[in-house]
């Protein structure tokens, strides 16, 4: 679960701020892990060491924080969607090519 909120981290525009109790938690965890750079409060209660804080804010990633993202393969290595896509003029010439050939086909076939 940590880990989890450590990608949802890297994958933000920085800082980020948690407020819910779990999140401070977690970012708690992550800041004793030496994994971000955070801003947690003291408890409100500091005798006991309880209460709930406010707010959590994340400043950074630390390096190793990003390798342990990488141990999880984050982020993962695919090819941005712009170059899965051809530019509109080159799939308009490939449709011309290709009406081109299939009509200079049906001339070439022997009838």
């Amino acid at each position: 679960m940590t880990m989890n909120l450590l990608k949802q981290i890297a994958g933000s525009r920085l800082p980020v701020t948690f407020y819910r109790e779990a999140d401070i938690d977690q970012v708690r965890v992550l800041r004793a892990a030496g994994l971000v750079v955070a801003l947690v409060p003291s408890p409100s209660d500091p005798l006991s060491l309880s209460g709930s804080a406010a707010a959590a804010q994340v400043l950074a990633v630390t390096q190793k924080g990003y390798e342990e993202l990488a141990k999880f393969n984050y982020p993962e290595s695919r090819p941005p969607r712009w170059r899965s896509r051809s530019p509109r003029i080159t799939a308009r010439l490939r449709s011309y090519v290709n009406r081109f050939s299939q009509s200079s086909n049906a001339r070439d076939l022997p009838q």
